[in-house]
């Protein structure tokens, strides 16, 4: 295997894809690494349970690093965990980012007061095609949470596919959800030893963000 690595992982498509095409460079990821908000017990952003993260990593055969944070302190530990990788041999991560800039301006500066090496294996690829390429792979992924502003509420629990893609497009939306339209939680996939079994269940409107509650 290549060098080691930590992955930024955030259980939804386009860190599972970086993930994917680490492994596929030849670098060994050492643990996939999800910040967690403290208040609510749930990855931030993707409001996935730490229960469902957890089955993820054992499915992938890759320890999982949980970072509880609060969103005054979220850069701190998130340093102080790439930190803690370092220690366990780690010399870079692994960030999920495409095409906008200060997103990946972000993950370099956390690696760059760590003194460890960022990598961005989906830069500057297009957008579609990467759904496209996650689809291909054998990758399953349900949308999990939507932004009402962008997608109804008939998208929230459909899983990614060809005829999906094009009824996001129609909508005006970003294929990708790049712009925040939409995310996902990847529950099977070529790397998974089994498919994550989970129930939908509530609902919940926080705003104009529709989440579905996965258990």
């Amino acid at each position: 295997m290549g060098i080691k690595v930590v992955v930024s992982f955030s259980g939804g498509k386009d860190s599972m894809l970086s993930l994917h095409k680490a492994i596929s460079l030849g670098y060994e990821p050492i643990a996939i690494m999800t910040t967690v908000n403290k208040n609510k017990g749930e990855s931030w952003f993707h409001d996935i349970s730490i229960e469902l993260l957890k089955q993820v990593s054992l499915s992938t055969s890759i320890p999982l690093l949980i970072v509880e944070c609060e969103g005054d302190n979220y850069e701190e530990t998130f340093e102080n965990a790439l930190r803690s990788m370092k220690t366990l041999g780690a010399e870079a991560c692994i960030f999920g980012d495409i095409d906008i800039e200060h997103h990946r301006k972000w993950g370099e500066d956390r690696c760059k007061n760590t003194e460890l090496n960022s990598i961005f294996p989906l830069w500057q690829k297009n957008r579609e095609d990467l759904v496209k390429e996650f689809i291909n792979l054998g990758y399953k992924a349900i949308i999990k949470k939507v932004n009402l502003n962008n997608l109804s509420s008939e998208f929230l629990g459909q899983t990614l596919n060809y005829d999906l893609i094009e009824k996001i497009k129609s909508t005006g939306s970003d294929v990708c959800g790049e712009n925040g339209e939409y995310h996902t939680f990847v529950y099977n996939g070529p790397i998974f030893s089994k498919e994550i079994s989970f129930k939908n269940t509530n609902k919940i409107i926080n705003e104009n963000t529709l989440v579905l509650e996965l258990i």
